[in-house]
């Protein structure tokens, strides 16, 4: 119970820090150079300070980061997450997974990091989302 009222909590400080951010960069989603990880950069520096302070940061990240094997049209399968280890350097985190991605696969990323409900102008003007809004993007190796 203690475990996931910390855990929940963490999460909500990541997005109240995300709320606040004066950050204005976009979150960037790229395959690292070698393509044997992907890269999540410009972070909200809170954000980026509230993880590297976690002590259970891996189960956290789990629940912020979700890579995704999106299936071919000659597939069969249907989407399959991607095990890995999430490395949180001082700028950016790191997703490497267990086994190496394919090329010429798809793969979805969704993650909560830089999410928030909504910016400034939008919560002067009442137009907040009821929820979360993730980011999503599709990269190809």
């Amino acid at each position: 119970m203690v475990k996931s009222i910390v855990k929940f909590s963490a999460i909500i400080m990541l997005f109240v820090s995300a709320c606040s951010s004066s950050n204005n960069k976009p979150l960037l989603i790229k395959f690292s150079a070698d393509s044997t990880a992907i890269e999540f950069n410009n972070v909200d520096p809170a954000g980026m300070l509230e993880l590297n302070n976690l002590s259970k940061r891996d189960s956290v990240l789990n629940d912020l980061i979700s890579v995704l094997q999106i299936p071919s049209e000659t597939d069969t399968l249907k989407e399959a997450a991607i095990q890995g280890v999430m490395i949180i350097t001082d700028s950016n985190v790191v997703f490497k997974p267990v086994r190496p991605f394919l090329k010429g696969r798809d793969y979805l990323v969704i993650t909560h990091l830089n999410s928030s409900f909504g910016e400034m102008d939008k919560i002067l003007k009442s137009e907040l989302n009821y929820g979360v809004k993730p980011n999503q993007k599709v990269l190809t190796r």
